[in-house]
Order: structure tokens, then sequence, then C-alpha cells
């Protein structure tokens, strides 16, 4: 359980941010949630007695810091980070630019870094934390097309293995949930670029997403929420550094 516990989730206004938001709830937390869009955390904050929302840039450093300094004013020391904020783009290699490079970096793995940055003395003071990365099967192979998100999400799953180790003796555990694709707005966006790029139908794009899944589907973002809020709990406390993948069977 996590009962009293103050759990800043960035991306918490959809998919898995939204998902785990409700699975931590459950359990008994506090809720920040952080992300770009004040409206859209805002309504998802709606949903709970206790929560409220933040506005995050992730890439940026004095965005992340009033965002922390705002969740502390409402609910006191965070004790459990979801980094979960991210994008994923695609492109070929020959046109990945410099550009389009560093801003998939930005927010899928320096965001991590800022957030854990902000939340972390929280934790070591307190003598107990979670932090929990939302990587990506994307963190265990490689997939054409994606080279900079592929790239972001090794990035995440490095750095949650060697902070492990850093507070693995200071009471607070760093994990990596690594899911396949999941029902998020994000698997939407892809399949409408592929629809675009290709004479493939929506439902064609759609199989051609999950063709690695051997159960034949789309992820649930509850599915990996359920996760997330395990590795929160103090049943969990041995388990650290770890990458888990949700990915029906192909990793």
């Amino acid at each position: 359980m996590s009962e009293g516990r103050h759990a800043f989730i960035t991306g918490g206004g959809s998919g898995i941010g939204l998902a785990a938001a409700h699975a931590l709830a459950a359990t008994g937390a506090k809720l920040t949630l952080a992300g770009r869009n004040l409206e859209k955390v805002s309504a998802a904050a709606d949903e709970f007695e206790f929560a409220h929302a933040v506005a995050c840039d992730v890439t940026d450093e004095a965005s992340v810091d009033a965002a922390f300094d705002a969740a502390r004013d409402r609910y006191g020391a965070v004790d459990i980070l979801i980094n979960n904020a991210g994008q994923a783009p695609s492109a070929p290699f020959k046109r990945t630019t410099l550009e389009f490079w560093n801003k998939v970096l930005a927010t899928n793995l320096t965001g991590a870094f800022l957030c854990t940055h902000a939340a972390l003395p929280d934790m070591l003071d307190r003598k107990w934390g979670r932090i929990v990365n939302v990587g990506s099967v994307c963190s265990l192979r490689g997939y054409a097309y994606v080279s900079a998100y592929v790239a972001s999400k090794h990035g995440l799953l490095g750095f949650t293995r060697a902070l492990a180790h850093e507070t693995a003796k200071q009471g607070v555990t760093v994990n990596c949930v690594c899911p396949g694709y999941v029902d998020t707005p994000i698997i939407a966006e892809s399949v409408e670029r592929i629809r675009e790029k290709t004479s493939l139908s929506a439902e064609e794009a759609h199989a051609s997403l999950i063709q690695f899944n051997p159960m034949g589907r789309i992820i649930a973002p509850e599915e990996v929420a359920s996760a997330i809020a395990y590795l929160c709990t103090d049943a969990a406390a041995s388990i650290n550094g770890a990458a888990l993948p949700i990915t029906g069977g192909e990793i």
C-alpha cells in the first residue's frame, strides 16, 4: 500500500500516466499530476479526491523545479516519482536531424534526469522512495525508423540501473517498466502516421504495430499501471534496478 504517500507523475493527463494515477490512488496515495498542458492534467486531477495538477515541461529545469515546489506546497515531500512523460516520433535515420534527435532525448531521457534530480533529495532525507521510469520494449531491443527513440529508452534503462546502485542502501528503489505497444494517444498517432505514409488502412497499420506481440494485441494502460503500483509498495522493496518487460512475450 501507498497510504499517505505523495506520488508525482509526469505525463499524468492520459495513457499510462493517468492509469498509474488511478492505480496509486487506489492504494491511498496523494497525487501530483504534471504535464505541459495544464488544462488536460487539471481535468485528469478532477477524477481524484486527493490530487492536483501542475504545469511542467520536463525538458526545462526551471519548469521542473517550479512544479516540484508547487507539489511540495500542496502535499509535502515527494515519496514516489513516475517518470512517464515521453514522445515517440519516427523517421528513417537519414532524415533524423540533430534537432529531431535532441528533442526526443530531451523529453525521454533528460526529462527523467531533471525530475529525478528534483525528487530524490526528499526521498533520501526520509530514507524511503520509489522511482519508476516508464521505458519501453525499445529499452531492450531495437526497431527500424526510431533510432532516437530507441537510444533514449536504452539510455533511460541505463540511468535506472546506475541510480539503483547509488540509492540501494538508502531506502530508495529505482526500476523501469518496459511495455510494448500500449493503447495510448501515442499509438493512435503512430497508426495515423503509418496510414499517411503507406497504402495501409487504419486496421492494417494497427496490425503492423502488434505483429511482434505473441498475444497479438495492444497492451492496456492498466496492465502497465498495476506493475508500476506494485513497484511502489513496501512489498517490492527488494526489486531494484529491474527492467520489467510487459510485452506479451516478445521479450
